[in-house]
């Protein structure tokens, strides 16, 4: 910024050789940390201020003050960037290549948005994006959806890091980890997250306490203090903190309680508390309602549909997708595609452009085939082929008013793929009623208030049941004392379940060891669950979440369950599972009983609703809309009535 100072001392000086002189010089000294696109921007600013000095010298002063605010946004900028790919090197794990920089421009002069052409993104030696477009549009609420392992979370991670080109002025919140365990309770390790209230609450007692002193000197700043401490509503800022916590089903007690005494899931919600209190220009969730009970997901997905700034989502729950979401953003090939809408809209788009994907492929194909019979090889034939889609696309970029060329060569169409899950459950032959049930059950934990009193509970082979309640109220408890008085077989999937397995053991051992399977009838149950091939051969130990839950689904298909009985099923499952997950369950002629944060799930199940309160169980008097009014009624909260986007 100090070279920008002989550029002002020419244009207040008389000399309008000086001015020259100096402006000649200037583009070396700027080109040590500007890009070319920038150095275009400025030239132009230049040429303004060599007319404006020729023509009003007054007039010179508001674009000496532009350039000096452009050069300090983009150097700030420049700043950024090369700290992250700096401390990206060192580590070694990502690697980030932006081919075409002149879109840093557009984002300074619209900061309020996010434009990245272009990007590459490598993990680990992988390459996750290729040439892929990022538009964050201001207000917008964005749900980025894809298969697994394919790079959603690295995506969130890079903006969250500044290793793509954030403007910055935007500020950038990933609530991804959970708070420190300390003494500090719940509500106050919100409130701590807003430094700026903070350092404005310490500064007014100071400046009371001086006041107090006979100090009259501090008067004038105290009231500044005040009138600060007013616009950011400071005074209603505790109230907001306890209304955010008790939606994440913290109760007041809770609230209170040291952060050093809750689970890590437990901190984690009070990480996604404190995101929702600082409200930061662009929020973005990763799975937010992995860790969350059925109402606090119905809060949380009520909360931010009335969201106002910029929001940014992965998550599997089709529901909270098609709630929340204004546009939803598809991983796809490495990259990004863009869909006005809810996840439901984004399905039918999807469905209808694989038709057309297809219909051009097979097109494709017949014209290769008719060529290779006229006598081409098979490279003059698809030469030839792409000599044809470059014209046309060619021929379109000038129709919507492109001239440049596209610097990526045009490839042959590829058959689109259509990713697939099946999930199957064998059906148990027919059992008398009732098949399961608890009569007059008193249980409590050793030196805690008693959780059921005098419980009644039954189910028949149709049964489809979902138990509901807050969190606390015993609804896994419930299900461990179902499974205690079987007498059927059970089918039991729980969150832990998955480390009960044999870490040591590939996937096919694990299952031919256990129920005397051939080899290869192991592989085709572990693929019908979704299993990719080359991970039926690596140790459980080394599998990811989600692949460790398929080969308990495929372990509980094994055992030929009379009942089945999932706690939290959906959790590290992608929405192709999940939705196989209801098929199966649709499709299955036992007993059900599920408890479940995936409001999808249930509807889609058509399960009752049996609520855990008052130390009993007791069936719901309506439908899923019913209970969600309910449990929103009861935080003193409105049900935000779902506007299409």
């Amino acid at each position: 910024l100090l070279s920008l100072l002989p550029l002002a001392a020419a244009v207040v000086s008389e000399s309008e050789s000086e001015l020259f002189l100096v402006l000649l010089r200037s583009p070396p000294i700027f080109s040590r940390t500007l890009e070319p696109s920038t150095l275009m921007s400025h030239s132009k600013l230049v040429m303004g201020l060599i007319f404006a000095k020729q023509s009003d010298p007054a007039a010179s002063f508001p674009l000496l003050l532009q350039m000096f605010m452009f050069v300090s946004l983009q150097m700030e900028y420049e700043r950024q960037v090369a700290s992250v790919r700096a401390q990206n090197a060192l580590e070694g794990d990502f690697s980030i290549s932006q081919a075409e920089m002149s879109s840093r421009q557009a984002m300074l002069e619209n900061a309020s948005d996010i434009k990245l052409e272009r990007f590459s993104i490598s993990a680990h030696g992988k390459e996750l994006f290729v040439n892929a477009d990022l538009l964050i549009v201001a207000g917008r609420r964005y749900g980025l959806v894809g298969p697994n392992g394919k790079g959603k979370t690295t995506l969130l991670k890079h903006i969250a890091n500044r290793a793509l080109s954030i403007p910055p002025n935007i500020d950038v919140l990933l609530c991804e980890q959970e708070v420190v365990a300390d003494d500090t309770p719940a509500v106050q390790a919100v409130l701590k997250a807003d430094t700026r209230r903070l350092k404005l609450l310490q500064e007014e007692k100071q400046l009371q306490a001086r006041l107090e002193r006979g100090e009259d000197s501090v008067a004038q700043r105290l009231e500044k203090v005040y009138e600060e401490l007013r616009v950011i509503g400071a005074a209603a800022a505790e109230a907001k903190a306890r209304r955010i916590l008790a939606g994440l089903s913290f109760t007041p007690e809770m609230q209170n309680r040291p952060t050093k005494r809750f689970s890590g899931g437990w901190r984690m919600r009070v990480s996604l508390a404190r995101a929702l209190f600082m409200e930061p220009t662009l929020l973005m969730l990763d799975e937010p309602t992995n860790h969350l009970d059925l109402n606090a997901v119905i809060w949380l997905n009520n909360y931010l549909q009335g969201w106002k700034k910029t929001l940014l989502i992965v998550s599997h729950d089709q529901s909270f997708l098609d709630d929340v979401c204004t546009d939803i953003i598809h991983l796809d090939n490495q990259k990004l595609y863009y869909y006005r809408g809810n996840y439901l809209t984004f399905k039918k788009m999807y469905v209808q452009k694989q038709k057309e994907l297809q219909k051009q492929y097979d097109k494709q194909e017949k014209k290769l085939k008719e060529l290779k019979a006229g006598g081409k090889s098979t490279k003059q034939a698809e030469k030839q082929t792409k000599d044809v889609l470059t014209r046309k696309q060619q021929k379109g970029k000038k129709k919507g008013g492109q001239e440049e060329e596209s610097q990526e060569a045009t490839e042959l169409l590829k058959r689109p793929k259509e990713y697939t899950v099946k999930f199957t459950f064998p059906n148990p032959p027919p059992l008398s009623p009732p098949i399961l049930g608890l009569h007059s059950v008193h249980f409590g934990y050793e030196s805690q208030k008693p959780l059921f009193k005098n419980v009644d509970f039954g189910i028949d082979m149709d049964s489809r049941i979902c138990i509901v309640g807050p969190n606390g109220v015993g609804k896994s408890t419930l299900l461990l004392l179902l499974t205690g008085k079987l007498n059927p077989k059970v089918g039991f999937f729980n969150q832990q379940y998955a480390d009960q397995l044999n870490m040591e053991e590939v996937a096919t051992e694990y299952l031919m060891r256990n129920f005397n399977l051939p080899y290869q009838d192991s592989r085709k149950c572990l693929g019908r669950f979704g299993l990719e091939s080359h991970a039926h051969t690596i140790q459980i130990s080394k599998l990811s979440g989600g692949q460790k839950a398929r080969v308990v689904f495929a372990e509980l298909s094994c055992r030929q369950p009379d009942v089945l009985i999932l706690d939290e099923p959906t959790n590290n499952l992608d929405i192709e599972s999940i939705d196989a997950l209801s098929e199966a369950i649709n499709e299955y002629k036992g007993a059900v009983i599920i408890v479940s944060h995936d409001a999808r799930l249930i509807t889609e199940t058509q399960c009752q609703l049996w609520v855990v309160e008052d130390s009993t169980v007791n069936q719901i008097d309506g439908d899923f809309d019913d209970y969600k009014r309910e449990v929103l009624e009861s935080l003193g909260e409105t049900m935000v009535n779902k506007v299409n986007p």
